[in-house]
């Protein structure tokens, strides 16, 4: 992401990246791990091959984003999505997987993943993706955003006429709905003519109240709880 005109710090003057890769194909790992490598910005700071060990290293390194497999052995990318997240909260999850289900996508989403990508995504997009989740927004590829979408669509039709206790301002309606259509915190500050700053202020209120960990599970909650609507 291209930071805004005030910030003057330049790329070779900001921290890089630090990365985990998780995956229990050696020879995927591997690759993406030496083409991370040498993507400007981006330090690899380790890798493994299941479910316990990543989420062994990554409460030892604290990386700033997990790459992580959904498919793995002795513990799943789900699972260990909901461990690392539980011992690293400030570490950013993205699943890269095969895997196109609506099902594992939508517990991805609940258990705190910012980013879903399939396999088949370039190295470019695996690299704009780690920096556009190490931010503090969500990704996903975009064939799976249908099917986020569709899931919304089921969700802003329950049965039950709850109305949530907790209630946000209008200008975090505002910016969920935003969030909601795709925009990410500089169109959003755009739209609202606002700093992107108080965006991310806004976004990590409203994930403190709604007690979520990621943009993509926060629109979740105010669609099945009626708080906006998808067309």
């Amino acid at each position: 992401m291209m930071p805004l005109v005030a910030d003057q710090t330049t790329d070779a003057e900001r921290e890089p990246i630090r990365v985990l890769v998780v995956d229990d194909q050696e020879l995927f790992r591997r690759g993406l791990t030496m083409l991370l490598a040498i993507e400007p910005g981006i330090e690899v700071v380790g890798e493994a091959g299941d479910g316990i060990e990543g989420t062994s290293l990554a409460s030892s390194a604290a990386p700033d984003v997990v790459l992580l497999d959904i498919r793995m052995p002795k513990r799943s990318g789900i699972e260990a999505c909901l461990a690392i997240k539980d011992a690293v909260p400030t570490t950013k999850i993205i699943m890269l997987t095969v895997s196109d289900e609506e099902a594992d996508l939508y517990e991805a989403v609940k258990s705190g993943a910012s980013g879903y990508l399939l396999k088949d995504s370039s190295i470019e997009e695996v690299a704009q993706a780690v920096r556009v989740v190490a931010d503090g927004q969500s990704l996903i590829s975009p064939s799976m955003a249908v099917k986020l979408i569709d899931e919304f669509k089921q969700m802003s039709r329950p049965e039950r006429d709850h109305v949530p206790g907790l209630r946000l301002t209008d200008r975090e309606l505002e910016v969920l709905r935003l969030v909601a259509k795709g925009m990410n915190n500089r169109e959003i500050a755009k739209e609202l003519y606002i700093s992107e700053n108080t965006v991310k202020n806004h976004v990590r209120n409203i994930l403190e109240k709604l007690q979520l960990h990621s943009r993509m599970e926060a629109v979740m909650y105010a669609v099945r709880e009626k708080l906006l609507e998808l067309p």
